[in-house]
């Protein structure tokens, strides 16, 4: 595959999305602690729903993007009830790398910030290729290969 096209991203280009924090959305809910606030992986998911849809629309014919890098500060607490929202915002575009600084905000409190990469793929090849790479070993399975006995 070769680069895209320069023109198809604008930088500066943006995307809001907005969750009502559920209690599915909490800590305990998801697992990754034991506090009845917004998860850090569920303002992580709502970050890369924004940065997917600030260039939604632009994306060349069958192509994606998928994540490769995510820097995230999670600052502060949001209890259930309560509305934030993540903009993400088109910050660099180096050959199929796009960078995003993402904000994420509870009315005027940052309740998150950081940068996430994607990387501009053609959707069908990347999907043909996870399914046609062999499962890794699950713990407790026998070895594969040739050892010596």
């Amino acid at each position: 595959m070769g680069q895209p096209p320069e023109n198809a991203f604008t930088l500066g280009a943006t995307a809001r999305v907005e969750l009502t924090v559920t209690d599915a959305d909490t800590a305990q809910a998801v697992g990754s602690g034991d506090v009845p606030v917004l998860a850090t992986p569920r303002v992580l998911a709502l970050a890369e729903a924004a940065s997917v849809a600030a260039t939604a629309t632009v994306l060349p014919t069958g192509m994606t993007t998928v994540g490769t890098r995510i820097e995230l500060n999670h600052r502060a607490a949001t209890p259930v009830g309560r509305t934030v929202a993540a903009v993400a915002t088109l910050a660099e575009v180096d050959g199929r790398r796009l960078t995003f600084d993402v904000v994420v905000s509870e009315g005027d409190l940052t309740v998150a910030q950081g940068r996430i990469e994607r990387l501009l793929v053609d959707r069908h090849r990347f999907v043909e290729r996870a399914f046609d790479r062999p499962p890794a070993p699950r713990a407790g399975d026998a070895p594969t290969g040739n050892r010596a006995l």
